[in-house]
């Protein structure tokens, strides 16, 4: 754990706590860029959650062990229904996660670099396609639904993504397309891009 982030942790308060099911995540991922631009690294203190602003410093505490660890959100994920939080192997070691595959913990929010309830750069995700061909029609689909909204598909390994963009990368728009959303293969996602 970074020593200036434990101590800040040590003598704040959190701002936001969440709880829910964590898991660990690691290749194919190795030598790839996370969310936030940087090479993913097993080694590194770091988390995946999927709105967030990237930066925030978080403690994970384990419910059933208490092992927790403190640590940076650097990726967007998981895109699993039912669970909230993907851990490298560091930090899934650090909490207790990386035995049991998937635990039930308490995710508290200590500093933000940019505000949760307001702003940001908001857009739906939809689960992996498993068939290009599925991914592109749906994006045919999504742009004749949501006019106006920018809609991507990029290869993930072994899966196609895509995702939704409103005008503005705005909150509420993305919300509203989320809860809608109902996809055949997979499921949307509210996640924000900052």
């Amino acid at each position: 754990m970074d020593a200036a982030d434990l101590d800040y942790v040590n003598t704040h308060q959190p701002i936001l706590s969440e709880v829910g099911y964590a898991t660990w995540y690691t290749a194919p991922y190795k030598g790839r860029r996370a969310a936030n631009g940087q090479v993913f690294d097993d080694d590194a203190m770091t988390a995946a959650h999927r709105t967030l602003p990237m930066g925030s410093l978080v403690a994970v505490t384990n419910l059933t062990t208490g092992q927790y660890g403190v640590m940076r959100i650097t990726d967007r994920g998981p895109f699993v229904a039912g669970r909230f939080l993907d851990l490298t192997m560091a930090a899934a070691k650090a909490t207790g996660v990386y035995r049991a595959g998937m635990v039930r913990v308490r995710m508290d929010v200590y500093a933000t670099p940019k505000p949760v309830d307001v702003g940001g750069r908001w857009c739906v995700q939809i689960g992996a396609f498993h068939d290009e061909n599925e991914a592109l029609t749906l994006k045919d689909e999504l742009l004749r639904t949501y006019p106006g909204s920018n809609v991507i598909e990029f290869a993930g390994e072994n899966s196609y993504w895509v995702r939704i963009r409103p005008a503005g990368d705005d909150r509420a728009t993305a919300e509203y397309i989320s809860q809608r959303l109902q996809p055949v293969e997979g499921n949307a996602y509210l996640t924000r891009l900052d």
